[in-house]
């Protein structure tokens, strides 16, 4: 990507260094596969209910935290990300009558309190509605490339914007509602209820690269590859094959591989949040 010039957004709180000690367990993979799965799959609205109805005394101490050149480097890089996010998504509120209200992006190291509950860098960057946040650990772009192979600018890039697209699904009410949804349905139909999200915010962070390549030029060849291949090794399919030899599609949260690539690869192609309505497509037509 070319992200030279580009400015950094101050929408940032670093708390890197900070050690958290909760009391009590925290329930973080209720649907998420224990090992491989929960290191990679990462920000799954409905885990972040689940930790939200959890009263836990916490406790956090700082210390000394030095950062390594290429963490930084993640760090400059995630901030730049962070406010393309804030001016395409500011644009597109701004066609529709209505105000955006972008995310705090917060960097951590180890294990984050957030107003969702607890979490450590094994559950993957999340977003919470709670505090309006997407927390990241910068160590899982590292993870990416080691236990995936996947890498590169707009590898990370997706990886960020996908999260903020769980915001975007907020501010719009989306997010909402569909956790009430939710609420009242057995396992297997929640489920499905939170690939429609997924896939949504994966449309979400095509969408945010197809604008911010307008405004900014900032995708190069190979770019797009870079963001399919990482959505194709995300997908649930993928992982639980990867993890066991073979899938559960009851079990499923965040869409199949091909699913996955289908819905950022048209929000990219396309620009149009109109067309990424997850939810009125027959489920078996995701």
């Amino acid at each position: 990507m070319r992200l030279d010039g580009r400015r950094e957004s101050t929408n940032v709180e670093d708390r890197r260094g900070r050690t958290v000690a909760t009391a009590g367990g925290i329930g973080l993979g209720g649907l998420i596969i224990a090992g491989l799965i929960t290191l990679l799959l990462g920000g799954d609205p409905t885990d972040v209910i689940r930790m939200a109805g959890q009263r836990q005394q916490t406790t956090t101490t700082s210390q000394e935290y030095t950062a390594s050149a290429e963490e930084e480097e993640l760090a400059t890089f995630a901030k730049r990300i962070l406010a393309g996010t804030e001016d395409v998504w500011t644009k597109i509120f701004a066609q529709y009558g209505k105000t955006y209200v972008p995310p705090k992006l917060v960097l951590f190291s180890g294990a984050v309190q957030s107003a969702c509950g607890g979490a450590t860098s094994s559950s993957g960057p999340f977003y919470c509605s709670g505090d309006q946040c997407v927390y990241l650990d910068l160590s899982f772009f590292m993870n990416m490339r080691k236990q995936l192979g996947a890498d590169g600018d707009f590898a990370y890039a997706y990886v960020i914007a996908h999260e903020v697209g769980h915001h975007v699904q907020n501010l719009l009410g989306i997010l909402g509602q569909a956790h009430q949804q939710m609420a009242r349905m057995s396992e297997k139909e929640s489920n499905k209820i939170s690939v429609r999200l997924e896939l949504q915010a994966d449309f979400f962070a095509g969408v945010w690269a197809h604008h911010d390549n307008r405004l900014f030029g900032s995708l190069e060849e190979g770019d797009i590859d870079e963001g399919l291949t990482v959505a194709a090794k995300i997908g649930d399919d993928y992982l639980q094959k990867q993890a066991y030899g073979y899938s559960v599609p009851d079990s499923f949260n965040h869409g199949t591989s091909a699913q996955r690539s289908r819905w950022l690869k048209k929000g990219i192609a396309t620009g149009d949040i109109n067309q990424g309505d997850t939810f009125s497509v027959r489920y078996e037509a995701l």
